[in-house]
């Protein structure tokens, strides 16, 4: 791409971060190893199959969950610029690359095997990127089309003492990509980007994992639009909140990572995501904390992690860097202070609530609806329909008392209430389970008057 295409746009580098981790969620999960349960399931996300495979399936696609599987992916996203202003497109996937390792026989020939020396037969992931690139102006005069391929290939490779050799094979793919803008009203425009698996193959009788073969694997999108910006589904302005409602995604869904880019994901993100910078590396397993992990992959017997380092070159790298680390790089994981120069009282540790004199969440209170709210207020809540747990709206207008008023790292209130309709609401009080909503996603039953 040009000085001025997607890798240059503000915000891509922190988007391209995420995206990367999203690429390779569950490539490979905790404990590594080929023999673990959960790494015999594979590929959970994003998975884009061929069509006439999926329609035998059942998989005709709808929802936005990117672990329905289907043979298309819908983003629909606003954006506002002018009629000359570039639009980039980045799709990226995982293409699978089946490893084989051959035994050699007494006579010189060669004989597929699971194993020979420290190598397993093993399905790898071979990242891809497809960059696209179309104006404003020739996007709103009609829909364009795009027809990606990648060629298959097979190879034969030596392993090491002569023992025997590996055989590496990849099948073809191929995708279609459909751009289409439209105009909205206030000057907003709709992109519509459809993903498509027009590859043939293979047969309806064929298994998953041969399906697997032929497919895009965690497929994404990473979108800028340089000279214009684009608007928020989760939160947008009152002006495109009737634009925003007409969106339709299908297996992703698409944030902001800034206002130039957005990043089009089968996992559900909310605006502006960002790698944790204490992160020492991609474990392919965002959804755990790493720590946790990392601890975790310390305690594999050297069994296990010969087994682990066979299985994938990737897996070894973990065990590569978690071995690496210091008693201050796990220190990091465990957490971090905000505003150190905070008054703290000596003795206690940084994450008791007790260190900071200022925030006290049993005596905090907060103005809502002009009623002071506190530990031991009555509210109503009203959670926001958008950009929140979907499990929320399920609380809508339900009654609860407020166990405590928070602070978070970036200043902002929050109240945690127990449900007064709950059965177990007396239970969670004892094990401090809660449920946490913004002052303006409660109505004050009962208070002081300010």
């Amino acid at each position: 791409m040009d000085a001025n295409g997607i890798d240059a746009a503000p915000g891509f580098r922190a988007a391209r971060a995420v995206a990367d981790a999203i690429l390779y969620e569950g490539y490979l999960l905790y404990p590594y190893r080929r023999s673990s349960p959960k790494n015999r399931v594979r590929w959970q996300f994003g998975v884009v199959l061929p069509e006439p495979w999926a329609r035998a399936h059942g998989l005709h696609g709808g929802g936005v969950a990117g672990s329905t599987e289907s043979w298309w992916q819908q983003t629909e996203c606003l954006l506002v610029a002018p009629a000359d202003a570039p639009v980039h497109l980045r799709l990226r996937f995982l293409h699978l690359r089946r490893r084989t390792p051959e035994e050699r026989l007494p006579d010189g020939g060669h004989r597929a095997a699971d194993q020979v020396g420290d190598t397993l037969s093993f399905d790898e992931a071979v990242p891809r990127e497809h960059d696209i690139r179309a104006s404003v102006a020739e996007l709103l005069s009609g829909e364009k089309r795009f027809d990606l391929r990648v060629p298959g290939f097979e190879t034969v490779t030596p392993l090491p003492g002569a023992e025997g050799r590996t055989r590496w094979r990849e099948w073809p793919l191929h995708a279609q990509v459909a751009l289409s803008l439209t105009l909205c009203a206030d000057d907003v425009l709709k992109l519509r980007v459809r993903v498509e698996n027009a590859g043939r193959e293979p047969g309806a009788e064929a298994s998953r994992d041969e399906a697997l073969r032929h497919a895009l694997i965690a497929a994404h999108l990473l979108m800028a639009v340089p000279g214009g910006r684009f608007v928020s589904l989760l939160e947008p302005p009152a002006w495109a909140e009737s634009a925003a409602a007409g969106c339709v995604n299908a297996h992703t869904f698409p944030v902001l990572s800034g206002d130039q880019v957005v990043l089009s994901s089968p996992i559900l993100l909310y605006d502006n995501p960002r790698i944790a910078p204490e992160s020492p590396g991609d474990l392919y397993d965002a959804g755990e904390i790493d720590e946790i992990l990392s601890l975790r992959t310390l305690t594999l017997t050297d069994a296990e992690k010969r087994e682990a380092r066979a299985t994938d070159p990737r897996a070894a790298a973990i065990l590569d860097r978690v071995e690496a680390m210091t008693p201050e790089d796990l220190a990091r994981l465990h957490g971090t202070t905000w505003n150190p120069a905070e008054e703290t009282r000596p003795g206690v540790p940084w994450w008791d609530p007790e260190a900071d004199k200022s925030v006290s969440p049993d005596t905090d209170s907060v103005e809502i609806a002009g009623v002071r709210v506190s530990k031991g207020s009555r509210v109503r809540l009203r959670p926001r329909l958008q950009g929140t747990d979907p499990q929320d709206m399920f609380l809508d207008g339900r009654t609860a008392r407020v166990e405590a008023v928070l602070l978070d790292v970036d200043g902002a209130r929050h109240l945690a209430v127990t449900l007064e309709d709950d059965p177990a609401a007396e239970l969670n009080l004892w094990y401090g389970r809660f449920r946490y909503f913004a002052p303006e996603e409660t109505e004050p039953l009962d208070g002081e008057p300010v």
